[in-house]
């Protein structure tokens, strides 16, 4: 069982040196940046020589790209601000040791968040199962921009353990990433000829926030938690809008 690590990356010099030490464990490394200025190449090239550079044309094929540049039957992919706890590396390690015919194409394992200094336990943050280690010759990448991610046409099974997410360091990082993730999925939607209504920016945020903070128990986050359903609200507002602007201020221009 050769796995290869897939991390792809863009000015990540914080992160870089410490998620490839999460998988050192692994057959090998596969890093593909995209135009970083500042020392990620740097850094990883202590780690591996499989750094690449790949022009950004949205997450899924980046993510294509990497996948394509492995050579493990099996892939592991993990984003630079995440870390592999020492109770899933071990489960990981044990499935050298199985028959090669009863695994499965994919495996997933929770994952906990830690947001504005605290572990999230509600909000739909956890335990968010992730399948993240799959056979490579069964996969393939699907998905609403910017959050495609790898599937498999087989059997998927749940490890033990989990892995560890450790995500916007600030509330201004938040909305900047939050801007940048709208316009890539109102961009989605626009080219699928998505339809929004004046309505819909009105009843949809109300949902996610409800969604978010009573039906998922993110009032039991504390303070984090009504930032998180907020937060929720807010991008579902945004991408919506986008959305109502691409069909609607741009074709009138």
């Amino acid at each position: 069982m050769k796995i290869s690590a897939s991390i792809i990356v863009r000015n990540e010099e914080e992160n870089i040196a410490a998620v490839c030490e999460t998988v050192s464990w692994a057959n090998e490394i596969v890093i593909v940046d995209s135009d970083s200025y500042d020392r990620t190449v740097e850094i990883a090239r202590r780690y591996t020589d499989k750094v690449f550079n790949h022009p950004f044309r949205g997450y899924k094929d980046k993510h294509e790209f990497a996948d394509a540049q492995t050579t493990g039957d099996w892939i592991f992919w993990i984003d630079a601000d995440e870390r592999v706890t020492s109770e899933l590396r071990e489960e990981i390690e044990k499935l050298r040791g199985r028959d090669p015919a009863t695994l499965p194409d994919g495996f997933r394992f929770a994952r906990r968040t830690k947001y504005l200094g605290r572990w999230i336990r509600n909000s739909g943050w956890y335990p968010d199962y992730q399948m993240r280690l799959y056979r490579k010759s069964a996969s393939y990448w699907d998905g609403v921009a910017p959050h495609e991610t790898a599937r498999v046409n087989g059997r998927i099974e749940t490890l033990p353990g989990e892995f560890l997410h450790y995500t916007k360091r600030n509330l201004g990082e938040h909305h900047r990433v939050l801007d940048e993730y709208t316009t890539l999925a109102a961009e989605y939607h626009h080219k699928n000829n998505r339809h929004v209504r004046a309505m819909d920016l009105f009843v949809l945020p109300i949902a996610a926030f409800i969604r978010t903070y009573v039906i998922k128990q993110g009032f039991r986050d504390g303070a984090p938690g009504l930032i998180i359903a907020m937060f929720t609200a807010y991008s579902v507002f945004l991408k919506f809008a986008k959305v109502w602007e691409r069909n609607n201020v741009k074709s009138k221009e």
